[in-house]
């Protein structure tokens, strides 16, 4: 059977992984702060990061990766060079950042999801903004019970390999091109309207959006479905991909 779709981009932090970002990350700036005082100046070394890392958001250059945009804003922030800070902060994904585990959620329906879409012969993409280095993201498909040591993922996005970030559609035009796919073979699955649906739309993407079923999307017409990870789930053993079908030209 040929399938109407190649490839299922899936966001990570509330969607395959029960994760309210916004906890998370004050969790995690507090632990790096802590991890980090010994060796960088504390009144100034989250304003920095928030800087830098808003630099890298920005970032659309082809010739650059997330990681090296992000490191030439944090030199000319702070003074420091990439070469002496970067094994250091290498260490706290290695040694802290497994104590963030607690702050998520193992969604059950997550490996059956994903199972299910290798099973069906398709590209399987963690779409989760590259704004962090792969070990971490790494660490957290693993606390969502689906680890790159059990599935082989088409595509892990991460600070190291892209060029491009969320909401930019640049960074669903990388994804396609890498896994050479065209948009309309392609579905987004993510809980975030403005990072997730809309941009993946605008690109030409088939988008499912992790919500309740009764809330309000913004705009009906970017959405292929909508519903919790487990609908989706359902849907999908339903044979709801193979109903998909790219617009009419």
């Amino acid at each position: 059977m040929t399938f109407p779709i190649q490839a299922i981009l899936f966001d990570l932090d509330d969607t395959l992984l029960g994760n309210d970002i916004d906890t998370f990350m004050r969790r995690y700036f507090a632990l790096l702060s802590e991890y980090a005082r010994p060796q960088v100046d504390e009144a100034t070394f989250l304003p920095h990061l928030i800087q830098a890392t808003q630099t890298a958001i920005r970032n659309t250059d082809p010739t650059r990766t997330n990681a090296e945009v992000f490191w030439a804003a944090f030199e000319g922030l702070t003074g420091g060079r990439r070469a002496d800070l970067e094994p250091f902060f290498r260490r706290f994904y290695e040694t802290e950042f497994a104590r963030l585990q607690p702050s998520t959620v193992l969604r059950p329906a997550a490996a059956g999801l994903v199972r299910a879409a290798f099973d069906r012969g398709l590209h399987v993409v963690i779409a989760t903004n590259p704004l962090f280095p792969l070990a971490a993201i790494e660490q957290r498909l693993a606390w969502a019970g689906v680890p790159v040591d059990t599935y082989d993922y088409a595509l892990v996005t991460a600070y190291e390999n892209m060029h491009a970030a969320k909401p930019q559609p640049a960074y669903y035009r990388e994804i396609l091109s890498v896994i050479s796919c065209e948009p309309g073979r392609a579905l987004m699955v993510g809980d975030d309207w403005r990072n997730d649906i809309a941009p993946a739309a605008e690109v030409g993407l088939f988008t499912y959006w992790i919500a309740p079923v009764d809330a309000e999307p913004p705009d009906t017409r970017l959405l292929s479905g909508q519903g919790s990870l487990d609908a989706l789930a359902e849907l999908v053993g339903g044979g709801w991909l193979e109903r998909l079908r790219p617009p009419a030209a």
